[in-house]
C-alpha cells in the first residue's frame, strides 16, 4: 500500500497547508478509496475566506473537499456491493439511516448527518480517504471521474428540478448561472422544460448557458431596479415563468423569484444567503407562490448518473479550470478569482 497521502488542509482563513496525513483503515461497511477527482465548490471557497457558513464554524484544520470520486482499493469486510477497481463517485453525506427522516427518504434532513468538510466533519481532497461503501456510486466505464466528481452539483439540480415539479412544457427561470444554476438547467431540459430563461450578472456565464441550452438569458446589474427586471423576464418568456429557481441566495434574487413566477407557481430557493432576508410574502400569499427550499438532495445521485450515463446531459464544459493535487493553492486562488471561472477540478493522482 501506498503511504504517500498528501492531503489538503484548511487551518484558517485564507490558510490552506498541504501536508501528509495516515492512510485510514476502511470499517467493515466502508471502502478506501484512491481519490480521483475533486471539485473545488462555492461553500468551499466561503470557508476559505470566512471561516464559516452560518452556524458551521471553521473551528480546528479541516480537511476540505467533497464533490469527489476515485477508485475503490479496499474493502471492509462486509461490503458486498463494489469490488477492488471499481470506479466511483462519491456521495459525501452519510446519515444516521435510523431516524424518521431516513427512514422516510429525505435523508438530507437526518440530524446526524456526516457531511465532507463540513464542520468538524474532515474531507476528501487527499490522495486516499475512506467512505461508506453505500454512499458510493459505481461509474460504468465511458463516465470519467471528472464527471463522476460532478455528480454532487448535479445532484443538487436533480434534487432542485424535482422540488420544482419541472416536467414536459414547464418555463422556468434560473436565477444565477453559476455551477448550480448551470446544471439545473442541464436537468431541467433533460426534464422536459419547453422553455428556460437564466440570469446573471457576469456575461461569460450567460454565454456558456446559452451553449448549454438556455433558450434566452438575462444580464442583471446590482443597481437594477426590480419591477424592470421582472417585466423583462416577463417579455422574454412571453408570459410569466411557472417554475424559478433561485440558484444565487442574494435577497435581491429570492425577491425576484417570488414577483417573476406566475401565480398558483413554484419558487425553489437553492442558493444561501444571509440568514434574514426581506420578502414579499403576502406577494406570494395572495397569488398562492410556493416557496419551497432546497438543502443538499436525497436519493437523487443514482438519477444523476443516469443522466450522465445515458449522456442525456453533458457536464464537461463545466470544466473551466484543471490542477495537481499538489498544486491545490493556486486552484483556491482560481476558483476565488471568479474571473471566467465555472468549476475548478482537482486531480488528485
Amino acid at each position: 500500500m501506498a503511504k504517500d497521502n498528501l492531503t489538503a488542509i484548511l487551518y484558517g482563513i485564507n490558510d490552506i497547508r498541504l501536508e501528509q496525513t495516515p492512510i485510514e483503515e476502511p470499517n467493515q461497511d466502508e471502502v478506501l478509496i484512491q481519490m480521483g477527482c475533486v471539485g473545488i465548490c462555492g461553500s468551499d471557497v466561503h470557508y476559505l475566506v470566512n471561516g464559516r457558513i452560518g452556524d458551521f464554524v471553521v473551528r480546528e484544520p479541516m480537511i476540505m473537499g467533497h464533490e469527489s470520486s476515485g477508485v475503490v482499493v479496499k474493502l471492509g469486510k462486509d461490503v458486498k456491493n463494489l469490488k477492488v477497481g471499481d470506479r466511483v463517485a462519491i456521495e459525501p453525506g452519510v446519515s444516521c439511516r435510523y431516524c424518521k427522516f431516513c427512514k422516510e427518504g429525505r435523508y438530507n434532513l437526518c440530524k446526524e448527518m456526516v457531511f465532507c468538510a463540513t464542520p468538524p466533519v474532515h474531507g476528501s481532497l487527499r490522495r486516499f480517504y475512506k467512505h461508506a461503501a453505500d454512499f458510493c456510486f459505481k461509474l460504468p466505464d465511458h463516465v470519467s471521474l471528472a464527471e463522476g466528481a460532478l455528480l454532487e452539483p448535479l445532484s443538487v439540480g436533480v434534487h432542485a428540478c424535482k422540488r420544482a415539479n419541472i416536467g414536459i412544457g414547464s418555463k422556468v427561470l434560473i436565477l444565477g448561472a453559476g455551477p448550480i444554476g448551470l446544471v439545473s438547467l442541464l436537468v431541467a431540459k433533460a426534464m422536459g422544460a419547453s422553455k428556460i430563461v437564466i440570469t446573471d450578472l457576469m456575461q461569460s456565464r450567460l454565454d456558456l448557458a446559452k451553449q448549454l441550452g438556455a433558450n434566452e438569458t438575462l444580464l442583471i446589474k446590482k443597481d437594477d431596479v426590480e419591477e424592470k427586471t421582472v417585466q423583462k423576464i416577463i417579455e422574454l418568456f412571453g408570459e410569466e415563468p411557472d417554475k424559478t429557481i433561485d440558484a444565487c441566495g442574494a435577497e435581491s434574487s429570492i425577491r425576484l423569484a417570488i414577483f417573476a413566477t406566475k401565480s398558483g407557481g413554484v419558487a425553489v430557493l437553492v442558493g444561501m444567503g444571509p440568514p434574514e432576508v426581506r420578502v414579499p410574502l403576502i406577494n406570494a400569499l395572495i397569488r398562492e407562490v410556493d416557496i419551497r427550499g432546497v438543502f443538499r438532495y436525497a436519493n437523487d445521485y443514482a438519477d444523476a448518473l443516469d443522466l450522465l450515463a445515458s449522456r442525456k446531459i453533458d457536464v464537461k464544459p463545466l470544466i473551466t479550470h484543471n490542477y495537481k493535487l499538489e498544486d491545490t493553492v493556486q486552484a483556491f486562488e482560481t476558483s476565488k478569482s471568479g474571473q471566467n471561472v465555472v468549476k475548478v477540478m482537482i486531480h488528485c493522482n
